[in-house]
């Protein structure tokens, strides 16, 4: 079954406003109700494992033969041809930067059971261009991804208004914008728009434990400080920063999606706050929340 929010555009009926629906004459399609009451991080998580959730990392890539994050389901770049325009094409699951990988790694580790894919726009060195970074989170929301891990920003102001459409547009598909916040305290983008999740880092070790920010333009934090992370070539190293706090989001999401399939972009964000530990006070000692047979072991680093 199609879900509503990946069918075309409703068709205008005559007599009622520009996307309204005659519900006299018109049934709609009886959608399962979800009620946010009593929500713990057992009610929210606890026992899924992310299976049936796709998740995007519009990154660097993602390292496909890393034993902590394969399988990599699907591997996309942005290419730009002689016209100088962006196009999308398959390739290899490879990653010589390393940032997607480790992304992807704490996606996986959090949620076993995800479907991951990679969507590359930035280059072996970490940089990238605003074009590439449009082209490839179209292509990653048009795709219907049910999570899109976003670790970077851009400071160009001239690519706020093109952003700002596609954070709209996931918005309204279904496709949950998960945004780190810049490292530094500089006027970047899309971590500050309404329409997505940003993220912003702590530094406690556990993975499932995140905070509500009142202070708004970040609204979570979450583990970013000393991160044991997935690196190319199988290893593993520790990294700090917002780009790793972010994907500990990600997998939360991944998990409640997995159990909770109908929550919505808006009822999923009051899942996290309801679950945040300034909020509700409790517990998230993770051995508890964990699925049977979860991967999480001892934390052994390697460089």
């Amino acid at each position: 079954m199609t879900h509503p929010w990946h069918r075309p555009a409703t068709e205008h009926f005559p007599g009622v406003p520009a996307w309204g629906v005659p519900t006299s004459q018109v049934p709609l399609q009886t959608l399962p109700v979800v009620h946010l009451e009593n929500v713990t991080p057992e009610w929210a998580w606890g026992g899924a494992d992310g299976g049936g959730v796709r998740v995007c990392i519009v990154d660097s890539g993602v390292d496909g033969t890393h034993p902590q994050v394969a399988p990599v389901d699907e591997a996309m770049t942005v290419v730009f041809g002689e016209d100088g325009d962006p196009s999308i094409v398959p390739t290899e699951p490879v990653d010589t930067a390393g940032h997607g990988t480790a992304c992807a790694g704490i996606v996986r580790s959090m949620a076993p059971g995800v479907s991951l894919s990679s969507m590359r726009v930035l280059t072996d060195s970490i940089a990238g261009t605003g074009r590439a970074l449009l082209a490839g989170l179209e292509w990653a929301i048009d795709a219907g991804f049910d999570v899109i891990n976003l670790s970077l920003a851009t400071r160009k102001p001239e690519f706020v208004p093109a952003l700002h459409d596609l954070a709209d547009r996931a918005y309204f598909r279904r496709s949950v914008l998960v945004v780190s916040a810049h490292n530094m305290p500089v006027r970047s983008f899309p971590w500050p728009f309404a329409s997505v999740v940003s993220v912003a880092s702590h530094d406690q070790g556990d993975p499932f434990l995140h905070y509500y920010n009142p202070s708004p333009p970040v609204e979570f934090y979450a583990n970013g400080v000393g991160v044991p992370v997935a690196w190319p070539g199988g290893g593993r190293t520790r990294s700090s920063g917002n780009s790793f706090a972010a994907p500990h989001i990600t997998g939360l999401c991944a998990l409640i999606l997995s159990k909770h399939r109908w929550l919505t972009p808006f009822q999923l964000r009051s899942v996290l706050y309801q679950t945040a530990k300034n909020v509700i006070g409790v517990d998230h000692a993770a051995a508890e929340l964990l699925a049977p047979g979860h991967p999480h072991g001892p934390d052994r680093v390697a460089h």
